[in-house]
């Protein structure tokens, strides 16, 4: 919200004077600074809230940003990008051992990079095989973070691989934690990391490991993709990625998902083959 407002070209116009033309021209500057088109949405609507709470409480007229044409987001397969398990493992290779986790958490637990960030070492159950996402770091301005709940309230318990939970176990033993939260990764003024600071470790590691199309959150994505093509269902990819709802996993991951040509395709397939089995071991027989 912070951002949007600081971002917002007509902040310091009056409302009464606030007129449809003002909103468009900022929409059209966040574009023109290459933001993406959610981002722009997002921003467009954070805004728009005020305005719709001043003319709620009759301190507007109607409300300016009605009517205004965002640009078009590209669709979820054309905008996705999802990096190789090659990839991946090149990224793990060329990230430094303290950095490791944090990759692995993004890539094999879908954290998003804030909630990554965030993560205590009692978030952690080792027995059980499980981390909870609580809380999120968010940057505050001037090299300042502030701890928050997840994304859309979206805590939740991931269940991890066995090959995580000795990486994490690893991360403790040999680097440690920080502070009296036990933070896994430390940042500034003894704070836990914001965005600046991951991406600059995220750039330096794939720019090592020769990567440097990939980005932090498209992690977040191969893990997706890993899940649904094992066979997971809708609610199990909502709840492991922390989706407010399952139209949102749907509206993100729908193509990565096999149709009904696809599952005809792969049944015929597997008729085809068992009937071709039989004829050979019927054809050995009689030879034999």
């Amino acid at each position: 919200m912070s951002l949007a407002v600081r971002s917002c070209t007509f902040a310091d116009v009056e409302f009464r004077n606030l007129k449809r033309s003002h909103v468009e021209s900022w929409v059209k500057k966040m574009s023109q600074d290459g933001l993406a088109p959610g981002t722009v949405k997002t921003r467009y609507n954070n805004v728009r809230s005020v305005l719709r709470g001043a003319k709620n409480d009759r301190l507007l007229a109607t409300d300016p940003a009605d009517g205004v044409t965002l640009p078009r987001a590209r669709k979820a397969e054309h905008a996705m990008a999802i990096p190789s398990p090659e990839d991946v493992g090149k990224i793990m290779a060329a990230a430094e051992v303290w950095f490791q986790p944090f990759v692995a958490m993004c890539a094999f637990a879908g954290l998003r990079l804030g909630e990554a960030a965030a993560v205590q070492l009692g978030d952690i159950d080792f027995l059980r095989r499980t981390l909870n996402v609580r809380r999120q770091i968010q940057r505050a301005g001037k090299g300042r973070v502030s701890v928050t709940l997840p994304k859309y309230g979206s805590e939740r318990v991931v269940h991890i691989p066995d090959g995580l939970v000795q990486l994490l176990a690893a991360h403790v033993q040999q680097i440690g934690v920080h502070g009296q939260q036990q933070w896994l990764f430390l940042g500034d003024q003894g704070m836990p990391p914001h965005q600046n600071t991951t991406g600059y470790w995220w750039r330096k590691t794939v720019k090592a490991a020769g990567l440097e199309a990939v980005r932090l959150h498209d992690l977040r994505h191969y893990y997706a993709s890993g899940l649904i093509a094992a066979g997971c269902d809708v609610v199990t990819v909502q709840r492991a990625l922390g989706h407010s709802k399952a139209t949102t996993t749907l509206n993100t991951y729908a193509h990565l998902w096999p149709t009904a040509e696809d599952r005809t395709r792969t049944a015929a397939g597997a008729m085809m083959d068992h009937a071709l089995s039989n004829s050979a071991d019927s054809l050995r027989t009689q030879h034999a």
